[in-house]
């Protein structure tokens, strides 16, 4: 799919958000949704919540620890053979979510970026632009389209847990959170769920804060993740060094590992993605890189966000 050369217009300063300020603007919240958080909370609560006839959502709460309470809404599909198993994904959602506490903040991708919307339509193609929320150009809507013709959508056990509003710049400590994912939720969704137990089979990716959280777990831990990705993640200029050696590091211990970077026109960390993507590219270490059209708000989220997380892992991960 041929990327998008749109100029990006900021309408925040990244480095206050960094500080913390304008947290609501960035977090996936839609931008006429005022610095409010219960004017956002109100029109989000109008986003399709109900269940889904091709899924499970199981609730689970996971224990207490520094971080916080740890919560998870996991996504688990309803249809399959007696006895199938399924990839397993780790999507982590934005900062607005994290500063909602565990039990509302784990339902950011399942209700407030409808990934069971998401996963209705995928499951039932063709897609159009109102799936996209209005935000896809005619070439990657054929493209798509025609890749689900050619190849059925598989589906996946989605783990959604909540993710603490933590600070992670390439070289900062979040291994306390990493060692909940890896330690904690992982197993338990191996256990309780039809799971596929290999690394080939698991992925790891969010958006925005939970991009670059993602990108840190997944890179800190290629014996457990197959595929690791970022969807307009939270990236700090300067940084690429760092992430250079991480996945250089990941992929000398499993050349296979499969990364994906993905921003749009309108997304306040474009700059910094392509940045890194270049960085990747000259270090010689392949990834996937997509450039499309929208904000960065819940409605990308709704759109572009859960259509190309569940595509992308879709065709990435292993069954087996």
């Amino acid at each position: 799919m041929r990327p998008l050369t749109s100029e990006v217009n900021r309408t925040i300063d990244r480095r206050a958000w960094l500080a913390g300020v304008g947290a609501f603007a960035i977090a996936g919240l839609p931008g006429d949704c005022g610095s409010s958080l219960g004017r956002c909370a109100q029109g989000a609560s109008l986003l399709p919540s109900g269940t889904s006839p091709n899924v499970h959502l199981l609730d689970w709460d996971l224990g207490t620890y520094a971080w916080g309470k740890a919560h998870a809404e996991i996504v688990v599909p309803a249809w399959g053979n007696e006895g199938e198993r399924f990839p397993v994904l780790v999507a982590l959602h934005g900062r607005g979510e994290a500063l909602k506490g565990p039990i509302e903040g784990a339902m950011g991708w399942p209700r407030d970026y409808a990934l069971l919307r998401a996963i209705d339509r995928v499951r039932a193609p063709p897609l159009d632009a109102a799936d996209y929320e209005g935000f896809v150009v005619p070439e990657r809507l054929r493209e798509t389209n025609a890749a689900l013709e050619a190849r059925s959508f598989g589906g996946m056990v989605v783990a959604c847990p909540w993710l603490p509003d933590v600070r992670p710049p390439a070289s900062g400590d979040i291994s306390a959170y990493g060692r909940f994912v890896t330690d904690v939720l992982l197993p338990r969704v191996r256990r309780e769920t039809p799971a596929y137990g290999s690394r080939e089979a698991t992925g790891i990716d969010g958006v925005s804060l939970g991009g670059v959280v993602a990108m840190r777990i997944g890179l800190s831990s290629p014996d457990l993740f197959g595929a690791v990705g970022g969807l307009q993640p939270a990236l700090s200029g300067g940084d690429n060094a760092v992430w250079v050696a991480r996945a250089r590091a990941a992929r000398a211990k499993h050349a296979d590992l499969k990364l994906r970077l993905l921003t749009s026109d309108r997304d306040y960390f474009r700059d910094e993605v392509l940045s890194l993507s270049r960085a990747w590219r000259d270090a010689g270490i392949a990834h996937d890189i997509a450039d499309v059209v929208g904000p960065h708000d819940y409605s990308f989220n709704r759109g572009p966000g859960a259509l190309e997380l569940l595509l992308w892992h879709d065709g990435a991960l292993a069954r087996r």
